[in-house]
């Protein structure tokens, strides 16, 4: 049995003019950012670590922003990824298209289409290094990271 798709297709069904967005794309980009930024407070309200925020519109069509931490055990992962959902939710009235890993805890996945959220265990994070993998990516500076502050050796 062959496809068949009939030729003769009534004007009417085909759009004959495209609708647009009223939204600039700056703008888009804006709110991606703010998403973003929103998404590394939460973390690090939850003392997550090593916080990283990367650009990924320029080298990726999956989203525009990849936002990385690490939690230190099964439960700050998932308390994490709790505040995160409490916090955008609440700010930006957004919650995740999809999260995965919450149950297992060791790498949480929320996925915001424009944002896409990786909390990690160190050795996940160490075996995956998706920061080396986004190389290409620019990388945001948050303001108050721990990586800025000078901590006692």
């Amino acid at each position: 049995m062959t496809d068949y798709f009939p030729r003769n297709l009534p004007l009417e069904s085909v759009p004959l003019t495209k609708t647009t967005v009223n939204t600039s794309m700056a703008e888009t980009d804006n709110l991606s950012e703010k998403l973003a930024i929103t998404i590394a407070e939460a973390g690090s309200e939850r003392k997550a670590g090593e916080i990283l925020l990367l650009k990924v519109a320029d080298v990726s069509y999956l989203s525009d922003y990849f936002v990385m931490m690490t939690g230190y055990s099964r439960v700050q992962v998932r308390a994490i990824a709790a505040a995160i959902e409490e916090k955008v939710e609440t700010n930006l009235q957004r919650r995740p298209l999809r999260t995965e890993g919450k149950a297992e805890g060791s790498w949480v996945l929320q996925d915001y289409g424009d944002v896409i959220v990786h909390i990690m265990m160190p050795k996940e994070r160490e075996f995956y290094n998706l920061e080396a993998f986004w190389i290409h990516a620019e990388r945001i500076s948050l303001p108050n990271s721990d990586q800025v502050e000078d901590k006692p050796r």
